[in-house]
Order: C-alpha cells, then sequence, then structure tokens
C-alpha cells in the first residue's frame, strides 16, 4: 500500500500528462493489480505512489499535451457518451457506492452500470436509461425519487423516478478529471466535489451548476512561508458529508474542512494525520469520525478543533461509515475490512471478510444486515449473527 506524503513542492512542480481516469476506489485497491481499478492514472495516485514522474513542457504556465493526446481524449469522450449497456454480470462489476432512495437501495459503478434492488439486496436489477458509460463513483438522494450521481468527466446525472432512468445535468470532458463525491441538503441544494479542489454547487436541484472556487480560510501559520512552495496545492477533495447547516470535506494530505454556513465558506481545521482521508462519518453537530488511509481513524467531539486517534485493528484503506442506530456503526474497507463498534465510536472490533475483497461503501438494510458495494460488486454482510442471505447474479 502506497502512502501519501502530500509534498506541496512536489505537486506544484510535477503536472501529470494526463489527469484523468480515477475513482474513489481506485486508491482502496491500489495495493491490488491495477486492471481491477480500471485504468487508474496516475495523475490522480498520491506522487509517493506514483512511478517516476514524465516532465512536461510549461508554455505560459499550462501543460503542453503529447500531440496525440486530444484526439485520443475525444475517443474517449465519444465512447463514453453512450448509453450503459445491460450486463448480465454488473452486480460482480466493479461498484463504489450505494445510496437509499425510500425503501429502494440504488448502487453505481464501472461502465455507468446502475444496480436497483426493492428487496434490501437481495436481488438487483440495471437501471432502464443511464446515458453515459462513464464511471460512477457517488450517488445521494433527496428524497425517494430525486437523486444525483457524479463520476469521471465532472459527469453529473440525475434522476426523477427513483433511479429508474437518468438525464446528464452536467459534463466536462474536457476537464479530464473526475467528481469523486456528491451530497444533498434537499431537493434544491446540493454539492460535488473531487479532484483538485474541484467544488460545484447547485440551488436549483440541478438544473444549473456552478464553479466554485474552494479557498478555505488556512490555518494560522507557525512559521515562515515555504520559498520552495511557487504554488498553492490543489488537493483532491476526496468525500462530502452534512450534519444540519454544517458540512465537512476530507481530503488527501492529511486535509480537512469545515463549514458553518451551508457550505458558503470553509475553513481548514487542524488535522491528526498526514495522510489522506477518504470518509467522514458526522455523529452529531460536534462529533465527527474521519478515516483514510492504513487504518487511521480519529474522532473527535469538537468539531474538528481536536482529534483523538482510535484503534482499529488494521492497516487496511478505510472508505465509509455508517451509523447502524442505537449507538451502533459500521466502517469499511480494503481487504474486506468491517469494524463495528456498539459505543458511538469509542471502540472498534474487526470483522474481516473471508475473501478479502476491497468495500468502497455500505448501508443498512431494513433487516439489519449490512449492504456493501465494493470491488466485486454488491454483497450482504450478516451482523451480529443475523441471515443476511444472498443475492442472484453473484451479489452476497
Amino acid at each position: 500500500m502506497h502512502r501519501d506524503t502530500g509534498d506541496p513542492a512536489c505537486r506544484a512542480s510535477i503536472r501529470p500528462r494526463r489527469p484523468a481516469r480515477l475513482v474513489r476506489l481506485a486508491w482502496l485497491l491500489a495495493g491490488y493489480p491495477l486492471a481491477l481499478a480500471l485504468a487508474v492514472s496516475p495523475a490522480l495516485v498520491p506522487v509517493s505512489a506514483q512511478p517516476a514522474p514524465v516532465a512536461v513542457a510549461q508554455v505560459g504556465g499550462a501543460a503542453s499535451p503529447p500531440p496525440d493526446a486530444a484526439s485520443g481524449d475525444r475517443r474517449t469522450a465519444d465512447l463514453l457518451d453512450r448509453p450503459a449497456r445491460v450486463a448480465p454480470v454488473a452486480t460482480r462489476s466493479l461498484l463504489l457506492d450505494v445510496e437509499r432512495a425510500g425503501q429502494r437501495l440504488v448502487a453505481v459503478g464501472e461502465r455507468g452500470h446502475v444496480l436497483l434492488s426493492d428487496d434490501d439486496g437481495r436481488s438487483w436489477r440495471q437501471a432502464r436509461l443511464v446515458p453515459s458509460r462513464t464511471m460512477l463513483t457517488a450517488v445521494a438522494f433527496a428524497d425517494e425519487r430525486r437523486g444525483w450521481a457524479v463520476g469521471h468527466d465532472e459527469l453529473i446525472l440525475h434522476t426523477r423516478d427513483g433511479g429508474e432512468t437518468w438525464s446528464r445535468q452536467h459534463w466536462a470532458p474536457e476537464s479530464q478529471q473526475p467528481l469523486l463525491d456528491v451530497w444533498f441538503a434537499d431537493a434544491a441544494r446540493g454539492f460535488a466535489v473531487g479532484a483538485y479542489q474541484t467544488l460545484l454547487a447547485t440551488t436549483d436541484g440541478g438544473a444549473s451548476w456552478t464553479r466554485r472556487p474552494f479557498e478555505p480560510a488556512p490555518l494560522p501559520r507557525s512559521g515562515p512561508p515555504d520559498p520552495d512552495q511557487e504554488f498553492a496545492p490543489e488537493y483532491h477533495l476526496n468525500a462530502i458529508a452534512g450534519q444540519g447547516s454544517r458540512l465537512w470535506i476530507a481530503a488527501e494530505a492529511g486535509q480537512l474542512y469545515r463549514s458553518d454556513d451551508g457550505g458558503a465558506s470553509w475553513r481548514s481545521l487542524p488535522s491528526p494525520y498526514g495522510g489522506s482521508f477518504f470518509g467522514l462519518l458526522p455523529l452529531s453537530a460536534e462529533a465527527v469520525l474521519a478515516f483514510g488511509l492504513r487504518g487511521n481513524l480519529y474522532r473527535s467531539d469538537d468539531g474538528g478543533e481536536a482529534w483523538r486517534k482510535l484503534e482499529t485493528g488494521t492497516t487496511a484503506m478505510l472508505t465509509d461509515g455508517v451509523a447502524l442506530g442505537g449507538g451502533r456503526l459500521a466502517i469499511v474497507g480494503l481487504s474486506g475490512t468491517v469494524l463495528l463498534s456498539a459505543d458511538a465510536g469509542e471502540t472498534w472490533r474487526l470483522r474481516q471478510q473471508p475473501d478479502r475483497r476491497g468495500l468502497g461503501a455500505a448501508l443498512l438494510a431494513a433487516d439489519g444486515a449490512l449492504v456493501a458495494v465494493g470491488e466485486e460488486g454488491v454483497r450482504r454482510i450478516a451482523l451480529d449473527g443475523e441471515s443476511a442471505g444472498g443475492a442472484p447474479g453473484g451479489a452476497r
């Protein structure tokens, strides 16, 4: 597994040639064969994990692409700008997020796959219409009918019928960068975040999306400016979560941010760790969990001003967390990691899945099972001795 040094000078001096093709689970699967990560771009893999970079000529401050890069990108965009195909093995494909739309579960992932379940994850079917084959990285619903999915090339899709059919609201293939998470306060107000500090906002349900500069108020400087840092680093914003009007963003290189006004302004938080964070789980207005690389899990009970490390018993990357009710929590991650807490996150026990397949996201089913998605599609995980049952087509 790689370590993210988050070296700002290195980030500022080297800009990769083709910054596209990454998903949230690309980091999760970094320890697995690259084929499993589906064309993971070195552009969005932390610098310390990349092969030796290729120098790129700078002209007027912008990177000059290889002569054939533009035509190659256009061909790729043309191939992806087609409706997703119905695939018999979609339930076993790479899936990156799952969300509840009323009683329905909706999962998204590679090749524009959108899967629907109306029986708590026991069986799944593909959505009738998805207008793109682009990798989808995250999904969010405001209610049982209205939802949004985001993905590569700043793709944003919208559904008005609980995920059965989708239409495109935003797409910027020329940006060559992914959106990594999406969050909605209600059916009108939402945010999408992604690579290189991308922050898109809407106040009309996605009828229009506005690119906002992400300029969080910095922490007080503890020393003189770094003379070698020519440019401010543009960190990848990996996850966004909310609790009332308070929002949180987890980012690479140990960066954590908070907004107290519904996303109108942001400020940097003191960080307990220099590696990347991939998820947040707000527990109350003041209490929040932050987790990421190498099994690192931290808790704050004062809005992120101070953090304390929680023991997890694993060095696997942690990717998503879910509240189970009654003070019970679950966090999933790389290598089939499932962490469970029965005391509101103070202590954790490890439930390693036997096949060690990476898990990217999870939610609680109505019958108490954990429905998880990841490297090998969808599965149901029994908790506390309950019978989870299986789903046809490879889902478990």
